[in-house]
């Protein structure tokens, strides 16, 4: 009889320890009744709080981009001599990136929630220079009125804006997505952001993700902050070395110096063989090709959604405008920097703004600051050397050119893949 109870209970041990097994380890999505940790449940009157989790939110336009080993920096002559991007090995983490420049309509739908929401300081500080259009020797004044607010330009790259109204911008559709999401997805919800009131944010501040919703980033309900790429996780987007490489070429052998494969300009495939694969500047006076035979198709920019995409599905990640990125400018940022999501941020203690000295007190002239940020990409007015993702350039962070768009990141969070 003491047998078959030993027996009775060794058997209700083992159905036990499969029904364990069986439900498998914590996850985030499933983290179970009670913590591994204490024993104390969760969500109980006195204990910790879970709330439910299904996966992060899928944020409005952006592709999933995954992370990686890569080598950053310039594969073609530089023919510039600046000597600013020398190739190393760096390791980017997954990141969400925006599948196409941010467009005129997108801007003047900010536009419209600015006015209503912000003051009118800060309205006027988000119009882009409609100026940038204009040149003493060259007839642009019609883009001076039109680009921006005509119809016809509505998915053209907004240009005219300077880094730190395009950091604004991510601040602020930060916070629009995440009150649609609170609002349970509808349009007309009842909470307002209104992040942009009396006071300006801080250029390159970030705005807490659960401003004015009444949502803790606890609850899993917010995404995290769009923000500007860091250069390191625009280049590696740009590569797009995902589509050609073979399991067993992790030495990445057959680098690309442009976003698609091959040396060539040219799509070298089916019904549009022969056509640039771009929206750049053939040669000098050389925009788009003769009538009847346009080479690239555009004078000024393009269409957001022209030329085949690259391997990981982004568009123009060459040509039509240059993109701003989260880095300060340093011609030395392949030296002191970090291997995994390097980037160069303002008031460093490595490569610092001081040992660049402007003006009388440093002896030499030196555009070189920490208000200085770098842009990438190449525009409709360049030539291809600017194409290749490893080629970096810098502006002003309060300057606006019409060769300079943006588009927006996003953090992955949890699983890298």
């Amino acid at each position: 009889m003491n047998f078959l109870k030993y027996v009775t209970y060794a058997a209700a041990g083992i159905m036990l320890m499969a029904s364990c097994n069986k439900r498998g380890n914590p996850t985030s999505t499933d983290p179970g009744r009670a913590s591994t940790k204490t024993g104390i449940e969760y969500n109980e009157e006195e204990g910790f709080q879970v709330a439910d989790y299904a996966d992060m939110p899928e944020g409005p336009g952006l592709i999933f981009i995954e992370g990686g080993r890569t080598t950053l920096g310039s594969s073609e002559e530089d023919v510039a001599m600046t000597r600013d991007n020398i190739e190393r090995t760096v390791t980017i983490a997954s990141f969400f990136m925006d599948e196409t420049e941010v467009s005129n309509i997108h801007w003047l739908e900010y536009l419209m929630f600015v006015k209503r929401d912000s003051a009118e300081e800060f309205y006027r500080s988000a119009l882009p220079d409609t100026t940038v259009w204009e040149r003493e020797l060259s007839f642009n004044d019609p883009y001076k009125l039109y680009y921006l607010r005509y119809p016809g330009f509505r998915f053209y790259p907004v240009v005219g804006v300077s880094w730190e109204q395009a950091n604004d911008y991510c601040l602020w559709r930060s916070a629009k997505v995440n009150e649609k999401l609170a609002s349970g997805g509808t349009s007309g919800g009842k909470r307002k952001f209104g992040i942009f009131g009396k006071r300006k944010q801080a250029a390159g501040a970030e705005a807490p993700a659960e401003a004015g919703s009444g949502t803790s980033i606890e609850s899993g309900m917010l995404l995290p902050n769009y923000r500007l790429p860091t250069e390191a996780e625009w280049e590696y987007a740009a590569q797009a070395m995902i589509g050609t490489q073979l399991d067993e070429d992790e030495n990445q052998a057959n680098r690309r110096i442009y976003p698609w494969d091959g040396h060539q300009l040219r799509n070298p495939y089916g019904k549009k063989q022969g056509q640039f694969l771009a929206n750049f500047k053939r040669g000098r006076g050389d925009y788009a090709g003769i009538a009847g035979s346009l080479n690239d198709g555009a004078m000024i920019t393009e269409y957001v959604y022209s030329y085949p995409p690259n391997d990981f599905g982004l568009y123009n990640m060459a040509g039509n405008v240059n993109e701003w990125v989260q880095d300060v400018y340093r011609p030395l940022s392949f030296q002191d920097v970090e291997d995994l999501n390097p980037v160069r941020r303002a008031g460093g203690t490595t490569d610092p703004a001081k040992d660049y000295a402007s003006g009388a007190e440093g002896g030499f002239q030196s555009l070189i600051t920490d208000e200085v940020r770098v842009y990438k990409g190449g525009s409709w007015k360049d030539v291809a050397y600017w194409l290749s993702p490893g080629t970096r350039r810098f502006m002003k962070q309060d300057s606006a050119t019409s060769t300079i768009g943006f588009r927006c990141a996003m953090i992955n969070t949890g699983s890298n893949r």
